[in-house]
Formats: C-alpha cells, structure tokens, sequence
C-alpha cells in the first residue's frame, strides 16, 4: 500500500513541477513582445476583463485594495477544458519585464479556471469560463502593467488580456479642452495637466516618468513619450500646444441586439437558420461633414445583454451582425469596424469588402447579444 502511495505522490510532484516549469519558464522571444489584447484560438469569443459587479469599468485594480477583476469568456466547441491562467508583469511598452515571477506574485504562479457552465437555450453552444483576480492564492505584489496569460493545459497559449495595478505616489490636475492652435480649434481636443511629486524622488522628470494618455483607452491613437514643459517646486507641467491633441470626431454609432425576437431601432431584419442567428444593421450613411450631435453612447464600448434570459453571461446567443457603409470605393486603405469589441485593432475579421455592383462596403461579425458602439476606420 505504501508503494502503491509513494507513487502517487511522485507522479503528482511530478506534475506540479512540470506545471511550474511552464508559467515559470517564459520564453526569450516574449521578452521581445509586446503583449495585446489577443486571441489565439477562433473558437474563444467574447474575452471580457473588468471589476466585479462593473462591467463597463476599465480593467484597473489599485494594489492591495478589496476590488477584483473577473475575467470571462466562450469557448464555441461547448465541451470541457483544462484551462490556466497565470499574470505577466510588463514595462511601460508593455514587453515582459525582467522580473521573476516570485517577484510579483505571492501565492501560486497559475491557477486553474474551474468555474465554467455550459449555454442554456442558445443556438450557438458554448461553455463560458470565468475566473476573478486576485483570490486568496494569488495577489500581485506590484503596481504596473499586467497582462493575464490564459493557456491549456501543456502550456499552449490561448490568450492575452491587458490589465493595471494601481499605486497613487503621485497627484494629477488635469484639463480637457478646445485646441489651441486655431486650426484645429473646432476638431480637436487638448489634454493639458501637471503632475505633483511632493513624497516622490524624481531623479530626472524627463526619463524617470512615462506618460500615456489614451482616449477611451483606445490604443491606436495613444499620445507617449511626452516629456515636461515646466520642472518646478515638485510639479512637472504637460502645457502643449499640440503634441497632446486628440481628433474629437464624432460620437460613436451603435446598434442594440439584446433581443433576437424584436428589432431595436437599428436593425432592419432578424433571421436566423439552422446553425446561425443573423441580424442585419440598416446601411450606415457617411458623415465627415455633419455638425456635431451630442447622442449618448458608451465610449466605444460593448456591454453583453441577453433581454430574454435571466443569466446573460450563459444565455446570450450569437449572432452574425452585417454591416453595410454605401460610399464609393476606397482606392487608399481597407476599411474596418473599429470598438473595443475589435480590441481596438484593425483585425482581419473586422475589414469590410467593397461591392461594385451595389456601390458599398459589407462584412459580417460573429458577435454575443447585447449593445455595441463602433466607427468606421481607415487603415
């Protein structure tokens, strides 16, 4: 009997070795990578990361605070996975830094995802993984860039999702306002602000402090590399003129799927048959010379809904969602759906196809009901 147990126990040290290995053991060109908001397998859909209980939050924790991130997503074979996942600390650029991960982890360096539940009543099956960070077996020890690390078991990576830690050393007075320079005036805004270090040493303001500012934490357009105008008394002042100006554009478009049975006002047809939902968008109009309208919208945002279920994370079904923009064709560039449900990326499955015959570009996402704001972009 005690053969029999020594056996066990070996295997499973084993293993618990073999694990440790892969999340311990990152490999030397991804200290060369910048990590993204990524997916690597097309049957994952939908990977959210916000606060508990806020799902339009920015996915930001402030170090050693009660708050939690959760972290969700579908896997479309609607069978069970051993997934993991496990957290990467990053420098400002978002490449890996040369930390260990005992540095910035107390607790285990990977965890399993056990929480999972199967679609209820949706045509399109999937199981729905979550997990919420940081638990009682793993915390950060550090504020800074993260990203989670989600991969199958035997190390093959899955996904990666973005994420901060907080620590307040400093104070910022900020101001958002018209442009100044007179050209850009009615187009653009400006970000000017100053940065307050009483308790902090800052060695050199123009290397030591990384600044970023994002708008709508869109990544695309993110002004970095700025440096101080004015260093005085502890206060390092960002007073621009134009390096720190933003396009203002419109507000977003949007389209409303939370229900499959009734059209919201954005939607001209539901159909579906039997493999796929497909709901198509009434054609969008350009509009690069309209006055501005103020409309209200989510920032660029999705929030995922289902009006006929009681659990929206399980009982929202998919949808093909079909675009259609009539204008002449683009001789300069491809033209894509851009949001945060793009990741705020260009992707291949977000380009839309010109049609010569009809004079207007199409395309199709496969996308989980709810309420989504999107712009047409250029590449």
């Amino acid at each position: 009997m005690s053969a029999c147990h020594n056996t066990k126990e070996i295997a499973s040290t084993d293993n618990t070795l073999a694990k440790s290995n892969i999340t311990e053991e990152i490999e030397r060109t991804e200290f060369e990578k910048i990590y993204k908001n990524e997916t690597y397998n097309q049957q994952i859909k939908t990977l959210l990361c916000h606060k508990i209980q806020d799902e339009l939050s920015l996915p930001f924790l402030n170090l050693n605070a009660e708050d939690q991130l959760l972290v969700s997503f579908d896997d479309l074979d609607a069978d069970i996975k051993d997934y993991y996942y496990t957290i990467i600390h990053c420098n400002s650029d978002w490449t890996a830094s040369d930390l260990m991960q005992s540095e910035y982890i107390s607790g285990f360096t990977d965890e399993p995802i056990t929480d999972y539940e199967f679609s209820f009543n949706t045509l399109q099956q999937y199981t729905h993984y979550s997990f919420s960070f940081p638990t009682e077996e793993m915390k950060a020890l550090l504020s800074g860039n993260y990203v989670f690390k989600i991969f199958e078991e035997g190390g093959k990576t899955v996904a990666y999702k973005r994420f901060m830690i907080l620590e307040t050393k400093v104070t910022i007075e900020a101001q958002v306002r018209r442009a100044t320079l007179a050209e850009d005036r009615n187009t653009k805004h400006e970000i000017d602000f100053t940065i307050k270090h009483p308790n902090l040493v800052v060695a050199d303001p123009f290397s030591d402090i990384k600044v970023t500012i994002k708008q709508n934490n869109k990544e695309d357009n993110a002004i970095t590399d700025l440096t101080p105008i004015f260093v005085k008394n502890n206060e390092l002042v960002y007073d621009y003129e134009d390096d720190n100006t933003f396009w203002a554009n419109n507000e977003f478009r949007h389209f409303d799927i939370k229900s499959l049975r009734f059209q919201s006002d954005r939607i001209k047809a539901i159909t579906y048959d039997s493999t796929y939902n497909h709901v198509y968008l009434f054609k969008d109009r350009k509009r690069p010379f309209d006055r501005y309208s103020i409309e209200p919208d989510i920032n660029g945002k999705f929030l995922i809904k289902s009006q006929e279920g009681w659990k929206s994370s399980i009982e929202a079904d998919y949808a093909f969602v079909h675009f259609t923009l009539p204008i002449d064709h683009i001789s300069y560039g491809d033209l894509y759906i851009l949001g945060e449900f793009s990741d705020w990326e260009l992707k291949k499955d977000f380009k839309l196809e010109y049609n010569n015959e009809q004079k207007q570009y199409g395309g199709s996402i496969y996308l989980k009901q709810g309420y989504y704001n999107y712009h047409y972009a250029l590449n």
